[in-house]
């Protein structure tokens, strides 16, 4: 039985230079979700775009925007994420101090809250907050570099978080880091929802292609 998984194309493996058609041809081969992947610097090494660029990709298409931020003080950038319409918000919990009403914060907005959990942390750090989630990001690579190699031990955190949300069906777990069409099925078994992809769809010549690959597993 297929399960339909979601897709998210993260748009910083797109060319950025030709952004208004890189959009068009994602929107074109179903893209569920476009990730945006927006670095300050200083939580990771390196520094991506900031809110003129969403805010442009957001007036080229109703395909949802699902932002990871890799910053250090994530609230400084929601009122003008929840301006620009975006719906998904996932961040790394080590860099808020009162996580519970950043949560809130966020949800308060209309967009879905998530923790975005790096490889080496243990998904347990989910049980305090875990009721009040939308979603989680779970890291398959360490955050910052794109083209790592996928890390296999995210597949026992998955099978955990799914059995921790079981009794909430609304909740969604995203992978994000080497996913391909390898990976994908298991990715799936285990429980994801959600599957974050950049240069395996925007590397290659048929997107379409790329993003069946991954949305339709058994």
């Amino acid at each position: 039985m297929l399960k339909r998984i979601k897709v998210s194309p993260s748009i910083l493996a797109a060319d950025l230079t030709n952004i208004e058609t890189e959009i068009k041809k994602l929107a074109d081969a179903g893209a569920d979700l476009i990730h945006l992947d927006v670095m300050d610097g200083h939580y990771v090494p390196n520094l991506t775009f900031g809110m003129p660029v969403i805010r442009s990709i957001a007036q080229l298409t109703d395909i949802p925007l699902d932002t990871h931020l890799m910053v250090m003080n994530p609230a400084d950038y929601l009122d003008d994420l929840a301006d620009i319409g975006v719906e998904y918000i996932s961040y790394h919990p080590e860099t808020v101090i009162h996580n519970h009403r950043f949560i809130y914060a966020i949800r308060e907005k209309g967009i879905r809250a998530g923790w975005a959990i790096n490889p080496g942390v243990s998904e347990s750090i989910l049980d305090p907050v875990i009721s009040d989630l939308d979603f989680v990001l779970l890291m398959s690579v360490n955050p910052g570099f794109s083209g790592q190699k996928f890390i296999p031990s995210v597949y026992e955190k998955i099978r955990h978080v799914r059995s921790m949300t079981s009794s909430n069906n609304g909740f969604e777990i995203e992978v994000d880091g080497g996913v391909n069409n390898e990976n994908a099925p298991e990715l799936a078994r285990c429980g994801a929802d959600i599957l974050v992809a950049g240069a395996y769809i925007l590397g290659a010549d048929d997107y379409s292609q790329r993003i069946r690959s991954l949305r339709d597993v058994e």
